[in-house]
C-alpha cells in the first residue's frame, strides 16, 4: 500500500534496501580480486581458468534466468517476504562458498548465491516505488543506483584487504554478518506489500533460457580447454544451446506472459541501444577477468595492491556519469554513446600493449579512460531504451536491459577466458613437455598452476616462470584485441542505427492486460526489475 506523501520511514527503509543491494553487488567485485588466490593450488583450490569462469558464470546465469520470475513471485507472496528469503539464501550460498573444498563445490555454491541474488534485485526497486511518492522517487532510485558505483569502488580494495589478512574464503564470509544485519533491520523497518494483480509465471521460458545459456557457455569454455571446436562435446553443446535458445525466443514471442518480452526488440531504437550495452559488457567482463591475473600473477602485486589499482575505473564513473546526461541533452544520444564506446574500446585495445614492466601509471590512465567511456555509454543507451517504449512498458524495457547485460557478462568471461586459456595451453605445451606426466597436465591449466609447480621444483623450476608469464601475456593480448574489435563493432552499430536525437515514443501502445505484467515478468509495472549499471541514470517514474 502506497502512503500519501510517502512512508514515514521511507529514507530509513531506503538505507536498509541499499544494504541488500550492496551485499549482492559487492560480492562480485570482491571475487574478481580473489580469482588469482582461488586458482593457486597451495593457497586456494587450484581452480583452472575454465573452473574460475564457471564460478563467475554459475552465479550470472542463474541470476539472469530467474530475475523476472522472482519479481512476479514477490508480487504474489509479498515483496518483503521474498526479499528476506533471497537475502537468507544469498547468505547460505556465501557460507557454502567460503568453506568450499573443491572448485565444483564453489561453482554450486555460487549458483545458490545467484538464486538468492535474483530474488533480491526486483524486490528492492518495487519496495522503493511503494514507499516513496512520485516527487521523491527519482531521487531515491538515484541513490539506490549509486550504490552500484560505490560497490565497484570499495569492492576490490576490501577484497584485497581481506586476502591480506585471512584465507580466500573470507571474501565470501564477509557477506554473512551483512546479511544478518540486513535481515534484522528489514524485519522491523520494511513494510510488506504486494501487487493486487500480479502477472503470471513463465516456467517454460525460464527453463529454456537457463538450459540454453548453460549449454552455450559450456561449449565455449570447453572449446578453450581443448583448443578446438572439433570435439563432439564442444560442437554438440554449442549446437544444442543455440537450438534451445531459438526455441526460447519462439516461445517468448508467442506467449502472452513472457519471462523476457522479445517483442520489444522490434523497436530499432531499443534494439540498437541494447546491442550497444551488450557488446560493451561482453568486452568489459573479459578484461576484468584477465587483468586480475596480470596484476597478481605477472606483476607480482598483492591482492590489496591489485584492488586499489581498480579505483580509477570507479573514480571515472563517479566524475563522468553526472556530466553524461548534460552532454546527451546538448549533442544527442548517438554522438555521446558512440564517443563513449570509442573511448572504452581504445582503452580495451591498449591492454594488448601491456608487458611485464609497463609503468603502472599508464595502465591506471587506461583504467580511467575505460571507466569514463562506460559512464558516457550507459546514460544515452538507457535513455534510448526508455524513450522507445510507452510508460506502461518502461519496466519491461529496463528488465530487458538488465538481463542482456548479465548474459553478456557471462558470455564475455566464457569467450575471452577461453581465448586466454587456449593460447596459454598452446604456448606452454612444449615448455612442460619434460615434466613428469603426473604434473604436466595440471601445470598447463593456468598460469597459477604453472607457477605453483615451479615453486615446488625450487631452482629446477625457475626456467618455467618467465615463459609462463609470456604465454599468459600472449593470451591476454589476443583477448584484449578481441575486446577492442567487439567494442568497435558496437560503435559502428550505434553510428549507423541509433537516432541522433532523443524521442519519447509518440504512439502509445494499448495498456497491458491485467494478466500480462508490464514489467516483463518482473513486477506488474510497479518498478523496473533490475539494477542500473553505474552511470545508468535514473529510470523514468511510474505512471500513477
Amino acid at each position: 500500500m502506497e502512503h500519501a506523501g510517502g512512508h514515514p520511514r521511507r529514507w530509513v527503509i531506503l538505507g536498509v534496501l541499499v544494504i541488500s543491494l550492496l551485499v549482492a553487488v559487492l560480492d562480485n567485485t570482491i571475487l574478481n580480486v580473489a580469482l588469482r588466490v582461488i586458482s593457486d593450488p597451495e593457497e586456494g583450490l587450484g581452480a583452472s581458468q575454465s573452473e574460475l569462469a564457471w564460478a563467475i558464470n554459475s552465479y550470472t546465469l542463474v541470476f539472469a534466468g530467474l530475475l523476472f520470475t522472482w519479481g512476479i513471485v514477490g508480487d504474489r507472496l509479498g515483496r518483503k517476504r521474498v526479499l528476506m528469503t533471497g537475502l537468507a539464501i544469498f547468505g547460505l550460498g556465501s557460507l557454502a562458498s567460503a568453506y568450499a573444498h573443491s572448485p565444483d563445490q564453489l561453482i554450486l555454491a555460487r549458483a545458490l548465491m545467484g538464486f538468492g541474488g535474483a530474488a533480491i534485485m526486483p524486490q528492492t526497486l518495487s519496495i522503493i516505488t511503494n514507499v516513496f511518492d512520485p516527487g521523491e522517487r527519482a531521487r531515491a532510485i538515484g541513490i539506490w543506483s549509486g550504490a552500484v558505483g560505490l560497490a565497484l569502488g570499495i569492492g576490490p580494495p576490501l577484497g584485497g584487504l581481506l586476502l591480506e589478512h585471512f584465507w580466500w574464503g573470507s571474501v565470501f564470509l564477509i557477506n554473512v554478518p551483512i546479511v544478518a544485519v540486513g535481515l534484522v533491520l528489514m524485519a522491523f523497518l520494511v513494510p510488506e506489500s504486494r501487487n493486487e494483480r500480479p502477472g503470471r509465471l513463465d516456467p517454460l521460458g525460464v527453463l529454456l533460457s537457463i538450459v540454453g545459456l548453460v549449454l552455450l557457455v559450456y561449449g565455449i569454455i570447453a572449446a578453450g580447454e581443448r583448443g578446438s571446436l572439433a570435439d563432439p562435446d564442444v560442437y554438440g553443446a554449442l549446437a544444442a544451446g543455440a537450438a534451445v535458445l531459438a526455441a526460447f525466443v519462439v516461445h517468448e514471442a508467442r506467449t502472452d506472459h513472457p519471462a523476457l518480452d522479445v517483442r520489444l526488440f522490434r523497436n530499432p531504437r531499443l534494439a540498437v541501444a541494447v546491442a550497444a550495452i551488450m557488446l560493451m559488457f561482453f568486452a568489459l567482463s573479459g578484461v576484468l577477468f584477465f587483468m586480475n591475473f596480470y596484476w597478481q600473477s605477472v606483476r607480482g602485486f598483492t591482492p590489496l595492491h591489485a584492488g586499489l589499482l581498480v579505483i580509477p575505473v570507479a573514480l571515472a564513473q563517479i566524475l563522468v556519469a553526472p556530466v553524461s546526461p548534460l552532454l546527451v541533452a546538448r549533442f544527442g544520444p548517438k554522438a555521446v554513446c558512440a564517443s563513449g564506446i570509442g573511448l572504452a574500446s581504445a582503452a580495451l585495445g591498449c591492454y594488448s600493449l601491456a608487458s611485464t614492466d609497463t609503468p603502472v601509471w599508464m595502465i591506471e590512465a587506461v583504467f580511467f579512460a575505460q571507466g569514463a567511456g562506460m559512464a558516457l555509454v550507459m546514460p544515452p543507451a538507457t535513455e534510448s531504451i526508455m524513450s522507445s517504449v510507452p510508460r506502461e512498458s518502461a519496466g519491461a524495457a529496463s528488465a530487458v536491459q538488465n538481463t542482456v547485460r548479465q548474459v553478456a557478462t557471462a558470455l564475455g568471461v566464457a569467450v575471452l577466458g577461453a581465448v586466454v586459456s587456449a593460447v596459454y595451453r598452446e604456448r606452454t605445451g612444449p615448455l612442460l613437455h619434460d615434466l613428469p606426466a603426473a604434473v604436466r597436465q595440471p601445470a598447463g591449466e593456468s598460469i597459477e598452476a604453472t607457477l605453483a609447480v615451479a615453486r615446488r621444483m625450487g631452482a629446477a623450476g625457475e626456467h618455467l616462470v618467465a615463459p609462463a608469464k609470456e604465454a599468459f601475456l600472449a593470451g591476454m593480448h589476443l583477448a584484449a584485441l578481441c575486446s577492442f574489435a567487439v567494442g568497435i563493432t558496437g560503435m559502428v552499430i550505434v553510428l549507423i542505427w541509433l537516432p541522433r536525437h532523443s524521442a519519447r515514443a509518440s504512439a502509445p501502445e494499448p495498456r497491458a492486460r491485467a494478466d500480462r505484467p508490464a514489467v516483463g515478468g518482473g513486477g506488474g509495472g510497479d518498478a523496473e526489475a533490475g539494477h542500473p549499471a553505474p552511470g545508468a541514470g535514473t529510470p523514468p517514474r511510474r505512471d500513477e
